[in-house]
C-alpha cells in the first residue's frame, strides 16, 4: 500500500489535482485516472531492450513511474494501477488475460487486466496498459455493456472459451480485442509471463522500440524507428535516426533516460 504521500505524488504524475481527504473510491474519480494514466504514462519497452531486469514489486514500480518518470508495459503499468488503486480504498481483482486482436490462433495468457469495485459497488474494467486503440476509460463489467469514447466503441461478451471479452467496433463488424476467466491472479503470478516476455525469442518486446502514449485525439508511437502520431484518421509518420531518439522520447512521451 502507499502512502498518501506516494499517492499524492501518483497524482501529481498523471498531471491531476490531489481529491479532497478522506479519499473515496468513486466511479467518477476510476474513470479520470485512467483516462489520465493512458495519457500520462507511456507503454515502453526500454528497459527489456537494454537488459535491465524488470520487477514487479510495487515500490519498485512506485520508482519507475513516479520518481524516474518512466512508463512500462502491461504487467508493470497495470501493477502500478493496482497498487494505487488500492491504496485509494478501491477493490481491486486482476485477471489473466489473452490478447485476441490480429491473432488467428489461440495465443497464451500474456496481459494483465483489472476489475474494480467502487464505492456504489459499481464494477469496472480497468487497463492502462495497452500501447494499441484501446477504451480510455473504464468498461462496465457486464455482459453486453457497450461504450463509446474517443471516436471507438468497446462492448462487454461472454464466450465459452474466452470467457469475457472485449471487443471493438471495426471496419463495420465487432472485432475481438482481448478475454479473461475470473481466476483470480496474484502479483507472483505475473512474473513468470512478464519473464517470458522478457526473455523468450518469441516475444514481441525483445526485438526493437515498442512505445506508445495516448493523446485526447489519438496516439504516439515509436515502433523500431518509426514515428506516427495518429489524430483521428489522419496519420502522420517520420523515421528517427538513434540520435534523433532521446528527443522525442522527453518531448513527446515524457520518458527521461
Amino acid at each position: 500500500m502507499f502512502t498518501i504521500e506516494q499517492i499524492a505524488a501518483a497524482f501529481v504524475r498523471i498531471g491531476m489535482d490531489m481529491p479532497a481527504l478522506p479519499l473515496i473510491p468513486t466511479a467518477e474519480l476510476l474513470s479520470d485516472i485512467q483516462y489520465n494514466f493512458a495519457a500520462t504514462v507511456p507503454y515502453e519497452n526500454l528497459d527489456i531492450l537494454a537488459g535491465i531486469p524488470l520487477s514487479l514489486e510495487e515500490n519498485d514500480l512506485y520508482d519507475k513511474i513516479v520518481v524516474r518518470h518512466r512508463g512500462g508495459y502491461c504487467f508493470e503499468v497495470n501493477g502500478f494501477l493496482t497498487a494505487l488503486l488500492r491504496s485509494i480504498g478501491y477493490d481491486v481483482t486482476e485477471y489473466m488475460a489473452r490478447y485476441l486482436r490480429g491473432e488467428t490462433d489461440i495465443p497464451m495468457r500474456r496481459h494483465r487486466v483489472l476489475v474494480v469495485t467502487c464505492a456504489d459497488s459499481s464494477r469496472w474494467i480497468v487497463d492502462a496498459g495497452i500501447g494499441q486503440n484501446a477504451f480510455r476509460r473504464p468498461l462496465p463489467f457486464a455482459e453486453g455493456a457497450e461504450r463509446t469514447m474517443n471516436g471507438e466503441t468497446y462492448r462487454v461478451v461472454k464466450k465459452d472459451f474466452y470467457g469475457w471479452v472485449i471487443e471493438d467496433w471495426h471496419k463495420g463488424e465487432w472485432r475481438p480485442f482481448y478475454g479473461f476467466t475470473e481466476e483470480v491472479q496474484l502479483n507472483l503470478d505475473y512474473i513468470m509471463p512478464s519473464f517470458w516476455c522478457e526473455k523468450h525469442p518469441d516475444s514481441p518486446f525483445t526485438k526493437s522500440n515498442i512505445i506508445a502514449i495516448k493523446t485526447d485525439t489519438g496516439r504516439c508511437t515509436i515502433d523500431g524507428n518509426t514515428y506516427r502520431c495518429f489524430d483521428g484518421d489522419t496519420v502522420t509518420e517520420k523515421e528517427l535516426t538513434d540520435d534523433q531518439i532521446p528527443a522525442v522520447l522527453d518531448e513527446v512521451f515524457g520518458i527521461r533516460l
